[in-house]
């Protein structure tokens, strides 16, 4: 139990005051239970006389009661004295970086928030579970736990794990490492945080395509990095609208641009590799969900193409599997392994090796890669629901860019502007339908409103139920 000792007079008193204190503040509550005098003189390097003293004092005025055979107990009426509230506990910004973090992230403003209390919900964060994976994940984390060293883990992440990694990247993704090239992140956001720190000084530039996954944006500008979005086409990243000054740091999605899900072609893959060598700048890429693709076999990834070593290639298993699981990998760069390693021990000292024991077995038996085959199949069967639903109910009323690929699509309301867009939105959540735009994925948002459909967390037939309510929504309106 910790308590504050006032160095005033003798030691009873002292302990009495302090005990006092903690009732007063609610942290020994009504008819909670004191610990045993021998307990608390251990723990408080006291003698059990000094404790027996103070004990008999609070019980004497009445602050306790005395239980024989139970303890001691907090009697009424001790009434916690009121805590201050944050805002009048709030202090400025006490450094730089604290600044950044104010002006460029709001929790209460992050896009894609799920509304509480809705019936569907078009969410994009959110992949496919079922009860199967559910079920091997909890055997596979008992088991871990089992055999798991209870020490540190390694900075760099289990052998087993990277190797896991590495055999599955040289399969799906068509990307060659070694175990020692791969490092073990707490998912893509860590991965950025740790880039940023490793290649950029205050000050320095990074492109980030247009539009673009907002929480990158952030990292990289509480970082202290200056950021500059790049037009995206119909090939990806637009390579003749790059700064004049070569930026240092290229972040790209090529395998399915979040969020328009455009897949960058294979010239303009070239083109960035042969741009990022010529200018010796680095290119962070994001392959969040390229297991994912159903019309063909994935691209292989803008790393397989490199040849010069200037990219960061980075991957997640929160889409995979789940976001709860908080675990993703990056490929170093050679020559920045020490740095990168550096980085993530300075950051947390390493990833929880129980998780990571659990994930590389579960690689390693063949377990993950069915779970991609199921989820892959209804995902196939989602996206095809909402598509055919989509077009069934509001013809031509959206057009639906769709990469065939990943497990959301953008529909674009041909007939609304952002402002009723926004008042769609609302209009859906009454009826019960979480709608999200991607207008604050763009640091210049479009003039046209546009949606951003996740299929993943819902069955087909919530899917169809679903697109029903959201077209009533858009006749209500007259957008349909």
């Amino acid at each position: 139990m910790h308590v504050n000792m006032d160095g005033q007079g003798p030691l009873h008193a002292q302990l009495t005051r302090a005990l006092k204190a903690a009732m007063f503040a609610g942290r020994l509550g009504e008819g909670g239970r004191l610990p045993a005098t021998r307990q608390l003189a251990r723990e408080l390097g006291l003698s059990r006389n000094t404790v027996l003293a103070a004990y008999e004092q609070l019980r004497a005025e009445g602050f306790v009661r005395g239980q024989v055979g139970s303890g001691s107990f907090v009697t009424p009426p001790v009434k916690p004295e009121a805590l201050p509230s944050p805002a009048q506990v709030e202090h400025p910004p006490q450094s730089a970086f604290a600044r950044r973090g104010r002006r460029f992230h709001d929790h209460a403003t992050m896009p894609g928030r799920a509304t509480p209390g809705m019936r569907y919900a078009f969410s994009y964060g959110v992949p496919y579970t079922n009860p199967a994976l559910t079920t091997a994940w909890a055997r596979e984390l008992g088991r871990a736990a089992a055999y798991t060293p209870p020490n540190y883990p390694m900075t760099q992440g289990l052998p087993a794990l990277r190797e896991a990694v590495c055999d599955y990247l040289a399969r799906r993704r068509g990307v060659r490492a070694a175990p020692a090239d791969v490092l073990i992140v707490a998912g893509t956001q860590q991965a950025m945080a740790l880039t940023a720190r490793v290649l950029l000084d205050v000050g320095e530039s990074a492109v980030l395509e247009e539009p673009h996954y907002t929480a990158m944006r952030e990292v990289l500008q509480i970082h202290g990095a200056q950021v500059e979005a790049v037009e995206v086409d119909a090939h990806g990243l637009r390579l003749d609208r790059l700064p004049a000054a070569p930026p240092k740091l290229v972040c790209v999605t090529p395998s399915h641009q979040f969020p328009s899900g455009v897949v960058m072609s294979l010239e303009r893959r070239l083109e960035l590799l042969a741009y990022a060598s010529r200018h010796d700048c680095w290119i962070f890429e994001d392959d969040y969900d390229g297991e994912f693709r159903y019309d063909a076999q994935p691209l292989a990834a803008l790393r397989s193409l490199d040849r010069d070593g200037r990219v960061v290639y980075v991957g997640t298993f929160s889409k995979a599997l789940f976001p709860s699981l908080r675990l993703g990998y990056l490929v170093m760069p050679p020559g920045l392994q020490r740095d990168y390693l550096n980085a993530k021990w300075q950051d947390d000292f390493g990833s929880s090796a129980i998780e990571q024991a659990a994930l590389a077995n579960f690689m390693a038996d063949g377990g993950f890669e069915r779970h991609l085959r199921r989820a892959g199949r209804a995902l196939l069967e989602r996206r095809g629901a909402l598509l055919a639903a989509l077009s069934r109910e509001l013809g031509d009323a959206l057009h639906v860019a769709d990469s065939r690929a990943g497990m959301h699509l953008v529909a674009w309301l041909r007939r609304a502007d952002p402002e009723q867009g926004n008042a769609l939105i609302l209009a859906a959540r009454e009826k019960g339908l979480d709608l999200y735009s991607i207008a604050p994925y763009y640091q210049r948002p479009p003039p046209q409103a546009g949606l951003l459909m996740g299929f993943a967390s819902m069955s087909v037939a919530e899917i169809e139920q679903a697109v029903q309510v959201f077209a009533t929504c858009m006749r209500e309106r007259g957008l349909a």
